[in-house]
């Protein structure tokens, strides 16, 4: 959420990073809708203050023994007290209002995010490793792993519907083992802390990271009202809500394997086939919470943490900075890395990683405290996917694909598959 605060001192500068994310000027109806409040509040204090001065004088009038002026001040404080009444509800919902509207705002991007509207605007930064020439024409994933008698998208839609897998023996081995590794990685070498979280939250939870109110259609809901998390970003970051931590104890750094529930609302038609896009998956999620000043060398780190999976799979990949119409709502920079899948001959998002300032720390209402300082400041937060390990399955089954339809095994995986070198 935004600082109502800096848009009353920069309503320019808020309406120009809307029009980056192709959003209409917001400046004008929040400056409004502040005013409105910012005057009924005032209108509030002055009849507090009001009653609270007639009251006083009530005593004096009656010690004066001038009960026509004490009858009119008591007629007074009447009116003032059934004034306050309906005031305090209006400035209740004038408070929703504004509040409401500034939920609605997406983040303001840097500087050095890459203007642009979609995907196609987006910027390379690098690449790592090379094509691999597989000597054959490659298969995609499911093209491998059914015949292999090891994945099973028919019996799961029965179960399930579409958009699910049942994965058998070694492929389910390997999956586990991809999850597995990545942890290790991340809290042996990487300093992360390996956190188990609930995969069901209440919707203040949601809102706090930004997934509500906006995004509610690609949630999936229990009749009880708890949610299912899209992310463990979700669980992770909101272990700072609330909170007032000191900064000697930031950054924070979390890591968990989880399953992911989303609705894929607005995939109709996408990666309809195969495991590309679930509604149920397996990710291991990296978070930071840090200090203002350190969130932006905190993204390069965590970029670095995720390349290196691929890097440690040798898996060739590509890393893009997201332009200002690409990036998701809560992200002020993104990068996105791009695997690359031989089957499919193009490269796949796996990962994107995030920082998102004090965006939601705001909603989270998540401060620490600089010795030295009266004031609190809010914390800055990070997120990144270490890697999506479906996802990951994929690109290694189609980058260590063998002509005979095996699959070789990557040679950091075999000790987590009690040595296994080939599937097949």
């Amino acid at each position: 959420m935004l600082d109502i605060k800096w848009i009353r001192d920069n309503p320019d500068l808020l309406d120009a990073a809307l029009a980056k994310r192709s959003a209409a000027p917001a400046s004008a109806h929040l400056l409004e809708l502040d005013e409105r409040r910012r005057a009924h509040v005032q209108a509030l204090q002055d009849a507090q203050e009001r009653r609270n001065a007639a009251s006083k004088e009530i005593g004096k009038a009656k010690g004066s023994g001038d009960e026509e002026k004490a009858k009119a001040l008591i007629d007074e404080v009447a009116q003032i007290k059934s004034f306050l009444h309906t005031a305090e509800e209006t400035e209740r919902a004038l408070t929703a209002d504004l509040e409401e509207a500034l939920a609605s705002l997406p983040n303001i991007p840097l500087d050095d995010v890459p203007v642009g509207a979609d995907e196609d605007d987006n910027v390379e930064l690098h690449k790592w490793g090379q094509k691999p020439d597989l000597g054959f024409q490659p298969k995609e994933h499911f093209d491998l792993g059914e015949p292999l008698g090891m994945m099973d998208f028919e019996l799961a839609a029965k179960l399930s519907g579409a958009r699910f897998v049942i994965l058998r023996s070694q492929l389910a081995r390997l999956e586990r083992a991809l999850g597995q590794f990545m942890i290790d990685l991340h809290t042996k070498e990487h300093g992360y802390l390996e956190v188990s979280t609930p995969v069901l939250v209440r919707d203040d939870v949601l809102f706090g990271t930004g997934q509500l109110p906006k995004f509610a259609e690609d949630l999936f809901r229990t009749e009880e009202g708890r949610y299912l998390i899209p992310t463990a970003e979700v669980t992770l970051t909101n272990l700072a809500r609330e909170q007032i931590l000191s900064e000697q104890e930031l950054p924070l750094r979390f890591t968990a394997l989880t399953y992911c529930f989303r609705s894929e609302a607005g995939s109709a038609g996408r990666d309809t086939r195969g495991m590309l896009r679930q509604h149920q998956f397996n990710k291991v999620e990296m978070v930071s919470i840090t200090r203002e000043e350190d969130s932006l060398d905190e993204l390069e780190r965590m970029r670095g943490c995720a390349e290196t999976v691929l890097q440690k799979l040798d898996l060739h990949y590509r890393t893009v900075t997201l332009c200002s119409g690409d990036m998701g709502f809560g992200a002020r920079k993104t990068y996105d890395i791009e695997v690359w899948l031989p089957g499919q001959d193009m490269y796949r998002e796996i990962s994107s990683c995030s920082v998102c300032g004090d965006f939601q720390a705001r909603r989270m209402n998540s401060r620490y405290r600089v010795e030295g300082e009266k004031a609190l400041r809010f914390t800055h937060t990070l997120n990144g996917s270490g890697l999506a390990v479906g996802r990951t399955l994929i690109a290694v089954l189609e980058n260590y694909q063998n002509e005979d339809g095996s699959i070789t095994v990557p040679e950091v995986l075999r000790p987590y598959m009690d040595g296994l070198e080939r599937i097949g």
